[in-house]
């Protein structure tokens, strides 16, 4: 077995690492409100489960030498902001939001993905998602970096779930029907494949 020392590799060498093995990743697609009141999206897969009481998320938005990124920036200001779980149907859309913009133009519109106004939060969400989280930012830290902070650091609280009708029984979420793809390292995907149970001991 390798033994790697990180501080003597560098930071692409060290993402490379990180993204080729801890996988597979969630992908939060998220929206959004620019200042100028653009709806913004993208998607990122530096994201997980905070906790559940209260429900929150976190994201890790990383910085391209130091800059922000234009949804941390908006989260920050606005402090309002929809998670979306990205599924086999609405991946190549989501994907195409992954492009380069100026922030006073609409990853929506480019992909021509459906805003669907939000219940409790200004941000809209999108209607090509089967699950939609709106949240409030809770806490938005600067981590990392030598010169500049590498990454935002944000933990949302979701105020409100949306899920499709035919996905949601008795509390639980089929996963099948949800059909959530993962993040793998460069272009790689990956689907839901085989589902086994464990009982965990007592």
């Amino acid at each position: 077995m390798q033994s790697i020392d990180p501080s003597q590799l560098t930071e692409r060498e060290n993402y490379k690492f990180l993204i080729g093995s801890i996988i597979p990743r969630p992908i939060a697609f998220v929206t959004s409100l620019s200042e100028e009141g653009v709806l913004n999206g993208a998607p990122f897969s530096y994201f997980n489960i905070v906790s559940s009481n209260p429900p929150m998320i976190s994201l890790s938005i990383q910085r391209a030498k130091g800059k922000q990124k234009d949804t941390a920036r908006n989260i920050i200001r606005g402090k309002e902001f929809v998670v979306h779980i990205v599924d086999e149907d609405n991946v190549e859309q989501i994907n195409e939001t992954a492009a380069s913009l100026p922030p006073d133009q609409s990853e929506i519109e480019l992909a021509k993905l459906t805003p669907v106004k939000s219940a409790k939060i200004s941000v809209s969400g999108v209607a090509e998602a089967k699950v939609r989280l709106e949240c409030v930012l809770e806490q938005a830290l600067e981590l990392g970096g030598e010169e500049a902070p590498g990454c935002d650091f944000l933990i949302g609280k979701v105020v409100q779930f949306h899920i499709k009708s035919d996905l949601y029984e008795n509390g639980r979420i089929d996963p099948r029907g949800l059909g959530a793809v993962s993040r793998l390292a460069g272009i790689n995907y990956a689907k839901v494949g085989e589902i086994f149970a464990m009982e965990r001991p007592e």
